[in-house]
């Protein structure tokens, strides 16, 4: 048999794997290539082959931009593509009535006094049935990518609708979202309609290749997700263990709980497993060496988020991206095994030959000679490189370098960095935050008589996430001033305030990863006459207080020891800034109520003694129930200091609580109770778009929920 012949029966007979490339043919060379000079390059070829034992990939695919390009542009069958396709598709129909929030539709955009924070001012929320129309628009462009039908129209009805309302509202912003949006965006410049596709089914003489570089961005995406989640874990914070302390409680770790403490299995298994897996899976997933031995922990790390944290379709989004690594065929040979007892030798032949095709497709795009034995020089001539195919893949490159850059751009909008950096959603911190607010406070003031009146927070949005970032209390702000406005011009006579001259001022205290209570803004400061801008740090946000980082550890300690006092006992520990003052009333339900100072110096007053008194670190004061006290931080350096005390009310409802707890059975894998309650969002759903679209054509009443507000 020839070289020639060998070559063909080698390449029919296994699919090639996703960065397989054609091995050269030595024989071939026709060129008179002797000893000596495979002896000159034999250097060059062990690090190329090294390379590509290590990557799977040639190493001469990266050394000049044509080549590159070749490489980005060979054809390769888009079978696995079109599978992922199917997926994301289905992922995103029930995304939409999820976490795009289509089952609460009217709580979101059926209020007009509504707040919404927008990325740009110049984007606005439209009516409620017009909002139903944009989710209808979204959820068929969703079911057209899961059947390939009218792909292109269907990814643009998909993206745009996604885009608007993801960029309407930041709080709502995580990064899977982000990546939802992004691969659709990418899908919608693929050929991924080629493999279980209506459209490959009405046009059969479609090509069944598509370009490689289909698959080298989703891939990139992912990758880019994995390692970056790692990079902003293989921090001091996240190594010490506070930002998920106490994960290790969850059914999931019971093993890990076997052989170690909760405190050991939080650091080693929650903490530092997760960072080093985060950074290293997609390396490892990439190189042909390991991927088998890492797929298992792969799929297994996802199918644990699904049920630690409420993440929606993110998890099997994430599971329907590993097949890609596995090669470009492999639905064509499941699909086979299916039908193979039902066809005719003769079929089977040839759809063997139509495989084997497809697969020498994939793989002898540009066949060379091998570079080691013969000069550096020779160039690949079966692929030629058109000017439209080099404009691409700098696109592309543009593309991929934008994702590189942006989760490290904070430096430039420098306005949405508070105490952490960035808007969250693109930087991929995931998980490395968590929080803990303990009051939320608006206060506003009657310029006209001096009035102060006290707000609910939570009256013009459901969210809470502006309370941690200044550019979104900025918009609550003056979305709060525009709707109060709006009721005094409507009842003018019966408004409490005398003008709509007002000032707005937010006392927030939060805790970041297990450190001390303490404020997010200050709380001296108008916000509707302060200044914010996207490019310059905000003067009112105030940062984070790390002068007691030292004391972390010892937090620990002192609550465990309040907690092991009884059940009912608790601790509170605050840090505050010199000069601002704490208000603090104390509820008539907490007993033992006593105040220790930490560090720093503070001042204390009660309203109902005339006397203030001067405290210092160490010194302990019992506090009344039922009264209003002041702490104001005094001197240059801030103050630190605890509450104790007990739940009377939990004391008081012991026997209630136990029976209740009683009658509930909560199984471990809740898998039916989580199905039926998905229906039923699903239904509202439906319902919603239902009623909207029923609502612009004949003007039939849209029955709607809405919350209340005080």
């Amino acid at each position: 048999m020839s070289a020639e012949k060998r070559s063909s029966v080698d390449d029919s007979s296994a699919e090639p794997t996703e960065n397989s490339e054609i091995k050269s043919d030595y024989n071939n060379s026709d060129d008179g290539t002797n000893e000596d000079n495979t002896f000159y390059h034999s250097g060059n070829c062990a690090f190329r082959n090294a390379f590509a034992s290590c990557t799977g990939y040639t190493l001469e695919n990266f050394t000049t931009y044509t080549n590159f390009t070749n490489w980005l542009h060979r054809p390769v069958d888009g079978a696995a593509l079109g599978v992922f396709r199917m997926l994301y598709g289905l992922a995103m129909c029930i995304d939409i009535a999820e976490e795009r929030g289509g089952g609460q539709m009217d709580l979101r955009f059926g209020e007009p006094q509504h707040c919404h924070f927008p990325l740009f001012n110049g984007i606005s929320a439209v009516s409620f049935p017009v909002m139903g129309c944009i989710y209808l628009v979204m959820w068929l462009g969703a079911i057209g990518i899961m059947l390939g039908y009218r792909y292109r129209l269907s990814c643009l009805a998909y993206i745009i609708p996604y885009w608007y309302i993801f960029l309407l509202d930041k709080p709502a912003w995580n990064n899977h979202s982000y990546l939802f949006g992004l691969v659709g965006a990418i899908l919608l410049f693929t050929d991924a309609n080629r493999y279980c596709a209506l459209d490959k089914y009405f046009q059969p003489s479609m090509p069944e290749t598509v370009p490689y570089w289909n698959y080298f961005l989703i891939k990139f995406q992912f990758f880019i997700l994995y390692m970056y989640a790692g990079l902003k874990k293989l921090t001091a914070e996240w190594l010490s263990g506070y930002a998920m302390s106490s994960l290790s409680q969850h059914w999931i770790f019971t093993p890990f709980r076997s052989l170690l403490s909760t405190d050991l299995t939080d650091l080693l298994i929650v903490h530092w497993f997760t960072a080093i897996f985060d950074f290293s899976i997609a390396f490892f997933m990439t190189w042909e060496a390991t991927r088998l031995l890492v797929t298992p922990f792969m799929l297994s790390f996802h199918l644990i988020n699904s049920r630690l944290f409420v993440i929606g379709m993110f998890p099997w989004v994430c599971l329907a991206e590993v097949p890609l690594f596995f090669g470009f065929s492999w639905p064509r040979r499941l699909s086979l095994k299916r039908v193979l007892k039902s066809c005719s030798s003769a079929n089977k032949t040839a759809e063997h030959t139509r495989i084997a095709s497809l697969n020498k497709a994939s793989s002898q795009v540009c066949r060379k000679v091998d570079p080691c034995l013969v000069n550096r020089d020779t160039n690949c001539g079966n692929f030629k490189t058109y000017l439209g195919s080099k404009l691409q893949t700098a696109l592309i490159l543009l593309y991929c370098a934008l994702q590189l850059f942006l989760p490290y751009s904070h430096f430039i909008t420098q306005g949405y960095n508070n105490w952490t950096e960035g808007l969250y959603g693109y930087s991929w911190n995931m998980m490395v935050h968590t929080y803990d607010t303990v009051l939320t406070s608006i206060k506003l003031v009657d310029n006209g008589n001096g009035k102060i009146h006290y707000l609910n927070p939570y009256a013009f949005t459901e969210y809470d996430r502006w309370t941690k970032h200044a550019d979104m209390a900025y918009q609550y702000a003056k979305c709060i001033e525009k709707n109060v406005r709006a009721d005094y011009a409507r009842n003018t006579k019966t408004s409490p305030l005398s003008s709509t001259n007002i000032s707005l001022y937010f006392d927030i205290w939060c805790s970041m990863n297990g450190r001390f209570q303490q404020r997010v803004f200050d709380p001296r400061v108008d916000l509707l006459r302060a200044n914010w801008s996207p490019f310059t740090r905000t003067a009112w946000s105030l940062p984070l207080l790390n002068d007691f980082n030292y004391m972390r550890p010892k937090l620990r300690t002192m609550t465990n020891e309040v907690l092991s006092w009884s059940n009912y006992s608790d601790v509170i520990f605050v840090a505050d800034f010199p000069g601002l003052t704490l208000d603090n009333f104390i509820s008539p339900d907490l007993t033992n109520v006593t105040l220790t100072i930490l560090a720093g110096n503070v001042r204390y007053k009660s309203d109902d003694e005339d006397e203030s008194y001067f405290l210092t670190a160490g010194k302990s004061f019992v506090l009344k129930s039922g009264e209003t006290h002041h702490i104001t931080t005094i001197g240059q350096k801030p103050s630190s200091y605890l509450y104790t005390f007990m739940n009377k009310t939990m004391i008081d409802n012991e026997l209630l609580v136990d029976a209740y707890e009683d009658k509930q059975s909560r199984p471990l894998l809740p898998i039916w109770d989580e199905f039926t309650a998905r229906i039923k969002n699903y239904k509202q759903f439906l319902k919603h778009m239902a009623n909207c679209v029923l609502f612009l054509l004949y003007d039939v009443p849209i029955p709607m929920n809405l919350r209340e507000r005080n």
